[in-house]
């Protein structure tokens, strides 16, 4: 049996008829950049997000991108962020001048652990970004609680969390920024890049207005120097079209998510732990194994496809060797990143696909 970590086909195949339908009309109205689909869109996503605003932009990287340079954050500043995340966590702040200060992670959630963004702190730190990894909401009250005392800025990268909740309210009902990304095996993705940026700050929304279209509200006078980072009417029409099925493809992922709990309970893994005060939308349903490595071979004989996310720290990276980290710094971090696999999750796996792989990992323990 062969099982994928992803089938985006089987999905468009499924709403074929909705994503022609919306595909049609953003050909037909031949309004391509920022028409009523991105106006719709953010609303939507607001809306389902705890959000007051929402501002589409051309790429969850661009999202974050943004965020930090609207709230000021450039050469001089530090920002706390995780060493356990895909690079764009990473590189945005580095691209604004500042530097990036790395945080281990608590190890039964990979998410920030807030005792250790505390123990970093400086004159120099302005911002967090903390992640909600994997589907799962950082420690959003203990990390609130640090930004407050130290008066520093937080930017919650939500890429990988749409729809998840922690405290009963959606991520974009905390902090002063969330982000979110669009990529096509997102658990809502276009066909191709998009993001968007969540505030409930009505001047943080204006600015990120501007910062989106060239510095520029739209005529030929320039207030900030700008990007080009506008969600594409396309994206936004074949995203909405998603939208609706969103609720059902999360309970799908949840259920599989419970599968594999009750399955592969006993086996010497560590599953997954969803916080009682979280609701985890599984993007990623992702087991620590000290025989990582092999038991993905095996699971490959098997026809079971799975990942790793993410095999090497960013701290100890080429790209940030000049931050002086060496290995032992983040402990967590790098023991989770040799020990971490992630098993197919999505909405589209049968039950029978979804034992198989769980039957596969009981096989390989003997």
């Amino acid at each position: 049996m062969e099982v994928p970590m992803a089938d985006i086909r089987a999905q468009h195949k499924a709403i074929k008829s909705d994503i022609d339908a919306a595909l049609k009309e953003v050909m037909e109205n031949c309004r391509f950049i920022l028409g009523e689909n991105v106006k719709l869109l953010e609303s939507q996503i607001a809306k389902l997000s705890g959000a007051k605003y929402g501002v589409g932009v051309a790429s969850g990287t661009d999202a974050l991108l943004l965020a930090l340079r609207a709230l000021g954050i450039g050469p001089g500043d530090e920002v706390i962020t995780t060493a356990f995340t895909f690079v764009a966590t990473t590189e945005v702040i580095a691209l604004l001048g500042a530097t990036p200060v790395f945080a281990d992670i608590d190890p039964e959630t990979f998410t920030l652990d807030p005792a250790s963004i505390e123990s970093k702190i400086t004159p120099k730190t302005k911002a967090i970004v903390p992640v909600h990894l994997y589907g799962q909401t950082a420690d959003v009250k203990a990390i609130g609680d640090i930004a407050k005392r130290h008066g520093l800025k937080i930017v919650w990268d939500g890429a990988q969390a749409i729809a998840a909740e922690t405290f009963g309210e959606p991520i974009g009902a905390y902090g002063d920024i969330s982000t979110l990304s669009f990529f096509p095996t997102k658990n809502l993705g276009g066909a191709g890049d998009g993001g968007m940026i969540l505030t409930n700050d009505e001047e943080i929304l204006n600015k990120l207005h501007y910062l989106r279209f060239h510095g520029s509200a739209g005529s030929y006078s320039y207030k900030y120097v700008g990007y080009c980072s506008r969600l594409d009417e396309i994206q936004a029409a074949i995203i909405r079209a998603k939208l609706p099925y969103l609720a059902a493809w999360t309970d799908a992922r949840r259920s599989n998510a419970a599968i594999y709990n009750s399955m592969l309970e006993g086996l010497p893994i560590t599953l997954p732990v969803e916080k009682p005060f979280n609701k985890h939308v599984y993007h990623q349903f992702t087991i620590r194994c000290p025989e990582r490595d092999k038991l993905k071979e095996f699971l490959a004989t098997r026809g079971v496809s799975t990942g790793i996310y993410y095999p090497a720290p960013l701290h100890l990276e080429e790209a940030y060797r000049n931050l002086g980290y060496k290995p032992g710094d983040l402990p967590e971090t790098e023991r989770t990143c040799n020990e971490v696999l992630s098993l197919p999750i999505f909405q589209g796996l049968t039950r029978e696909q979804v034992e198989h792989v769980a039957e596969s990992i009981k096989a390989f323990f003997g």
